[in-house]
């Protein structure tokens, strides 16, 4: 009780008679619900608490739950010029972390990489000395692990989250067979194993995919007698085919220096970035056709391509880059935007800099979703 604003135990009552030493733990179940509405970023904090929420906060029941109980936090996994370490930047919050060194040799340090996130695993293909290597972070155990290998090892692929598994198409082979790709594979995450996806109608290297209408698409690139291809193709998972889509390309922004297209999905929709132009197009898939949005505050144009990010945010659009207006500076800047189609107009958001004026080019970047 309070007397005179000062609280006073009732009578009887001492505070050695206060017992505080048994309080029931949480039961698993509901710890999980509990460590599903913390930010990722934070788990690692949480884990310190005991080795029980540390263990919890490192399993996958509690990326089955975030997925169930419908939360959303994508999670921004970059390698940008000047830096060793890669970061994860959570764009809601604003918090941007390093993950831990990744113990690969000089070779693939300082190598061309190729990235991809599934379910709560960034996949890092790139190669080492003894040959091309897949390095593999977990972010529930915030480790780098090695492996596994591809079935067929290669490089310059097309790949896509596809929800359960991850995808990859195309590429450049290395061994057993060496040269342009039309094979394809995908990833399990759970068991952490590569199984074959059956061959595409063209083979095809430095192309994109992508993830609509719950397919698997492939699209652009150049074929083994270094022919641009405007055809695309998708992966129909009910029938076990390739289905080309003829001239899917036409009419899409331009590649001038063999890079691969620059396509991203949000809602479902799928946007190309013109890396001569800065302009941003939508794909009209009822006409197989392409319709004009407006130049990007972003340089897309600065490496003809390269070292610009353009990925997918769930219902939003991710972009990073140099900016256009040369006032903010010689430094990465990172964007979000959602289109209107009601009105055909881009909402654009910007987040942020990367704060590294020795920057300007973004080697690798992969978005990881609540997916498990």
């Amino acid at each position: 009780m309070v007397q005179d604003g000062i609280a006073h135990l009732p009578v009887g009552l001492g505070p050695q008679d206060a017992d505080y030493s048994y309080i029931p733990p949480l039961s698993d179940d509901l710890a999980l619900l509990i460590l599903a509405r913390v930010p990722p970023s934070v788990h690692p904090k949480l884990g310190l608490v005991n080795k029980r929420y540390l263990a919890l906060s490192r399993s996958r029941e509690l990326y089955n739950v975030r997925q169930e109980i419908g939360i959303n936090e994508p999670a921004v996994f970059m390698l940008v010029s000047g830096e060793l370490h890669w970061c994860s930047l959570n764009p809601r919050l604003g918090i941007c972390t390093r993950l831990p060194e990744l113990p690969s040799d000089a070779c693939f340090a300082f190598g061309d990489k190729e990235s991809l996130c599934i379910g709560s695993q960034l996949l890092v293909s790139g190669k080492e000395i003894q040959g091309l290597v897949i390095w593999r972070y977990e972010l529930a155990a915030n480790k780098w692990f090695k492996g596994p290998s591809m079935i067929n090892p290669r490089c310059l692929f097309a790949s896509a989250n596809c929800g359960a598994v991850a995808c990859i198409a195309g590429g450049i082979g290395m061994l057993p067979y060496v040269g342009v790709l039309n094979s394809a594979e995908k990833y399990d995450p759970y068991r952490r194993v590569w199984e074959p996806l059956p061959v595409m109608n063209k083979r095809r290297k430095l192309c994109s995919g992508f993830f609509m209408d719950n397919r698997f698409y492939v699209i652009g690139g150049v074929d083994e007698f270094n022919k641009d291809l405007i055809c695309g193709e998708y992966y129909d998972g009910e029938r076990d085919v390739w289905i080309l889509v003829p001239e899917m390309m036409k009419g899409a922004p331009s590649s001038t220096s063999r890079s691969p297209p620059l396509v991203a999905v949000a809602n479902n929709e799928l946007y190309s970035l013109d890396t001569s132009s800065n302009r941003l197009k939508v794909y009209l898939k009822g006409s197989n056709s392409w319709g004009e949005l407006g130049e990007v505050p972003v340089r897309a144009d600065h490496s003809r391509g390269w070292g610009v990010a353009f990925k997918s945010l769930g219902d939003e659009l991710l972009l990073i880059g140099l900016p256009r207006d040369p006032s903010v500076g010689h430094r990465l800047i990172i964007c979000t935007c959602w289109h209107d189609p009601h009105v055909n107009m881009m909402h654009w958001r910007f987040l942020g800099s990367n704060g590294n004026n020795s920057s300007p080019f973004v080697f690798n970047c992969s978005v990881m979703a609540d997916r498990s």
